[in-house]
């Protein structure tokens, strides 16, 4: 899971290296101090091996340079008026703690390892400032190393991963794809520990949606809507929307990792992203077996966890199918495989005790209505409309309101069916009404008579006649 470098990054840090800085000079305007000034020359543009001796026979001494002591600032407070320290300094600390893994332990040791850092995060809205980027690079190795250094999540890294989170968010809103690359990798980073992944979650809006926005725009999409009547071209990913394989295949991987939270976030997920149908719109135009491996791999977590849930979603966009023709490519990749017939299995134990009803309610679970035979089939309605209404407390209804009661601008044909189904239950079971009133179905029905598209006017007026006939009977 090691990836190299973004680019960008390590251009900057290349070029900061090299620059000169005027250490003494600093020293004589208080700046940092002689004895900041001896552990920084001890360490600085040395071979790795003399590093590293160097910084293990005092590791008490470079823990309190970087995070300060307990009579002594660290040579960043000091030095945070010297925009060139400070970029130096950051550096220098994230090559230390890479060359010297007992540096990193030490300073995680420390009462308040990221107190001289955190405010450097904040120092700039301009996603191009080295100082909070640099700080970020730091951070994110150091979290990432306390992570799992430590058994139990520890309160310094609850309390720093939000503020790492918000910031490394800007970097993936940002339209420049270096900025995205190092922030999406910085992420995947992070997402070690189940801590690390509930955290992400709970700041889904900032960390989760511009992922999920670049993943529709690899697929050819915009919005949920136009992930289910997407076409099924086969068009490679990295043309569609300019979203390249590498930077795909990073945003995938951090899916992923946030997916062995499965039990946690599946649901939701589908809720507010539609991610099966999005994967599986991926799954269909992956062109390398590595997006391929991590998009199964994805479905895996997420179906198995959530069985009940998603599997009949799984089964509406005609993920079987799709499998059975994944299976009949060339693939070598043995994880992928793996995932590859597990899913399979998964889906062939579900659809075998399916019915034409389970069939009905995972078309509503999708969120997303087409002109399948349950709709203008009478007996289905007149076997299964009590069924409908009453299982799960009325989930079902539930969300037949949900779906209605959005626009669909890029899928009129979806409202219409809804009504078709509204219609349905109110001509077999009158009496049931009330219950379809309380979650505003007659309401939108009758302002849907209004709707500029033909096919949701007729819909609309052939539901509201049932709603009349019964009121008139009365």
């Amino acid at each position: 899971m090691s990836l190299e470098p973004p680019t960008y990054l390590s251009s900057l840090q290349n070029n900061i290296r090299a620059r000169p800085i005027p250490w003494e000079g600093a020293v004589r305007a208080g700046n940092i101090t002689d004895e900041h000034l001896k552990k920084i020359k001890a360490v600085d543009k040395v071979r790795k091996e003399q590093r590293v001796h160097t910084i293990e026979a005092d590791l008490a001494a470079y823990s309190s340079l970087l995070a300060g002591g307990a009579q002594s600032k660290s040579v960043l407070e000091s030095a945070a008026r010297r925009t060139d320290i400070v970029q130096y300094i950051l550096v220098l600390a994230a090559d230390l703690i890479q060359d010297v893994p007992s540096l990193a332990d030490a300073l995680v040791s420390h009462p308040d390892p990221y107190k001289p850092f955190l405010p450097f995060l904040q120092q700039s809205n301009n996603a191009e400032d080295p100082i909070p980027l640099l700080t970020s690079t730091f951070l994110t190795a150091l979290v990432s190393h306390s992570l799992v250094a430590s058994s139990k999540p520890a309160p310094r890294d609850e309390d720093a991963l939000p503020k790492l989170y918000h910031y490394l968010s800007t970097l993936t809103n940002n339209q420049d794809s270096g900025l995205q690359d190092i922030g999406v990798q910085a992420f995947s980073e992070l997402l070690r520990k189940k801590v690390s992944r509930e955290i992400f979650w709970n700041q889904r809006k900032e960390t989760l949606s511009p992922l999920i926005e670049t993943l529709r725009a690899a697929a050819g999409v915009k919005d949920n809507a136009s992930i289910a009547a997407s076409s099924t071209r086969g068009i490679e990913p990295g043309l569609a929307g300019g979203v390249g394989l590498q930077l795909l295949y990073r945003v995938l991987l951090v899916v992923w990792q946030l997916t062995f939270e499965g039990e946690l976030i599946g649901d939701d997920l589908q809720e507010d992203y539609e991610i099966i149908q999005l994967y599986t719109q991926l799954l269909r135009l992956s062109p390398k077996e590595k997006t391929t491996r991590l998009l199964l791999a994805t479905l895996y977590n997420l179906l198995s966890s959530n069985r009940t849930t998603l599997l009949p979603v799984a089964t509406f966009v005609r993920l079987p199918a799709l499998l059975t023709n994944i299976s009949g490519r060339h693939l070598t990749d043995p994880d992928l495989l793996e995932d590859l017939q597990s899913l399979t299995s998964m889906l062939e134990e579900y659809t075998k005790t399916q019915t034409t009803f389970d069939e009905y309610a995972a078309e509503l679970q999708s969120g997303h209505l087409r002109w399948s035979p349950p709709h203008k089939n009478p007996t289905f309605w007149k076997d299964n409309a009590r069924r409908i209404l009453d299982e799960s407390n009325g989930a079902l209804p539930k969300k037949l309101a949900e779906i209605i009661s959005k626009s669909w601008d890029n899928d009129k044909q979806v409202l219409a069916i809804a009504c078709n189904d509204v219609g349905q239950l109110v001509k077999e079971l009158p009496e049931r009404r009330n219950q379809l009133e309380r979650l505003g179905l007659k309401a939108r029905v009758m302002e849907l008579m209004a709707d500029k598209d033909e096919s949701v006017r007729w819909e609309s007026l052939k539901a509201v006649g049932e709603w009349l006939r019964y009121t008139f009977d009365r």
